[in-house]
């Protein structure tokens, strides 16, 4: 069979990042060959912030190239190397590097890399030592309970992570609970994505105790984790007490409207609760349950859940009911001859351009020059809100006009340098003519 030749584009999204991607592969090692010159040419370069080189064959022999470049480069700070098949040795030739503390390396993706449980606890060892590790991605791999186990003890020892991805594994009852008692004593991990694994109620048990007493953690993702109602009551006992969960997401899990119920009285009862977003979008509700909840959002505005659809109510309909949130704001700004920003900077104590997700939901429900239901604000959110999870409106309007080109395009407010990209605005969304 007749290949074409084995190329590779060096892109370059901006100053600061290099993007290698192979495009036809004609055999692995030339992939590893290439991988190996590249990170030589990177090792004094001092503009190079971010490297992407995932899906590219790189394998045990890259690793060590790589490892060498990192020794000597003091200002890469973002590394992706998924999808590589680095495997047993390529784990432990990054472990060997990582123990250093040397790197400047903030930021680390090891998805898809065939790694099992002795990789864990060859992870375990480098990050028990390494504190300048922020992010961690470990998704995609083969780890099992005994890896839970290693994890759960890297866990409680490190200082320095505040994000960790270990969704998509094959952690079961032990390698939760193991992976729970590492959270009891861990004080900086704020983001943890568990999904697509499978805790089970024994699991969800410890996540709750967990829940409980850790002050630190403000996102968990224990979607398609197989946990029920019988989990979901020991989840919702740790959030009457926890004080800094944000955004909790069980999605794909057995739970009908009884375990949602329990889970927003839960809120309801804690005060000091800082919930900002449930997803329990494959559960169907009922009238009830939005009644309850429309108690819970009285003492939480800032609170979000998003569930599949109210039994006996068709989606297209709950859609006719309300008003296209950004016309309602246009609309108020018109009649009080204000610019759409300063209606946004009047929800601001501080008068900044900037808000957090859940402070702008809870700005947005309270405030009453433009009535919104909850379904209105987060469609609002949808088009306002950047990836960070905050809201930036600074350089959206004008003179309570947006110029738009075109949807998804560009656009220039002339409140900023240049030209930025447009957010997820349509022509619809204003009463406005095209530029």
């Amino acid at each position: 069979m007749n290949l074409k030749p084995s190329r590779q584009h060096r892109t370059v999204t901006r100053p600061s990042t290099v993007r290698l991607r192979p495009l036809w592969l004609e055999k692995k090692r030339s992939q590893a060959g290439r991988a190996q010159k590249q990170t030589w040419r990177s090792k004094s370069n001092t503009s190079i912030v971010t490297l992407e080189l995932a899906d590219n064959c790189i394998m045990e022999e890259g690793t060590l190239s790589l490892v060498q470049m990192l020794q000597e480069n003091y200002y890469l700070q973002d590394l992706n190397i998924s999808n590589n098949d680095l495997g047993l040795k390529g784990a432990s030739t990054i472990s060997e590097f990582l123990q250093r503390n040397t790197s400047s390396l903030l930021n680390l993706q090891l998805s898809g890399n065939n790694f099992k449980d002795e990789a864990a606890e060859l992870f375990c060892q480098a990050f028990s030592a390494n504190y300048r590790i922020k992010t961690l991605d470990l998704s995609h791999n083969e780890f099992s309970d005994k890896g839970g186990e290693h994890l759960g003890q890297m866990l409680a020892l490190n200082i320095g992570l505040q994000s960790l991805d270990l969704s998509w594994n094959h952690f079961h009852t032990r390698g939760a609970v193991a992976l729970c008692n590492g959270l009891r004593a861990n004080v900086t991990l704020q983001k943890l994505d568990l999904s697509m694994n499978g805790f089970g109620n024994e699991g969800a048990t410890a996540l709750g105790e967990v829940l409980r007493l850790n002050n630190s953690l403000v996102y968990i993702d224990i979607s398609s984790n197989d946990i029920s109602n019988e989990g979901v009551i020991k989840i919702s006992k740790g959030l009457e007490f926890n004080e800094s969960l944000k955004v909790l997401k069980l999605f794909l899990n057995p739970v009908s409207m009884d375990g949602a119920t329990l889970l927003i009285l839960s809120i309801k009862r804690n005060p000091k609760s800082k919930m900002e977003e449930i997803d329990i979008s494959n559960v169907l509700v009922s009238e009830q349950f939005v009644k309850i909840l429309d108690g819970v959002c009285a003492i939480h505005p800032q609170l979000d859940v998003t569930y599949k659809a109210v039994q006996g109510f068709s989606a297209k309909k709950e859609l006719l009911l309300w008003t296209n949130p950004m016309k309602l704001i246009q609309s108020y700004a018109d009649q009080h001859q204000i610019t759409v920003i300063d209606f946004f900077k009047s929800l601001n104590p501080n008068g900044r351009m900037m808000m957090s997700v859940g402070d702008f939901r809870k700005a947005m429900i309270q405030q009453d020059k433009v009535p919104m239901n909850p379904y209105q604000v987060r469609e609002l959110i949808k088009k306002l809100a950047e990836k960070t999870g905050m809201v930036n409106f600074s350089c959206w309007c004008l003179g309570g006009a947006l110029r738009i080109m075109k949807p998804g395009g560009i656009k220039n407010c002339g409140l900023c340098y240049g030209s930025i990209k447009t957010a997820k605005f349509s022509p619809d969304d204003f009463n406005v003519s095209l530029a």
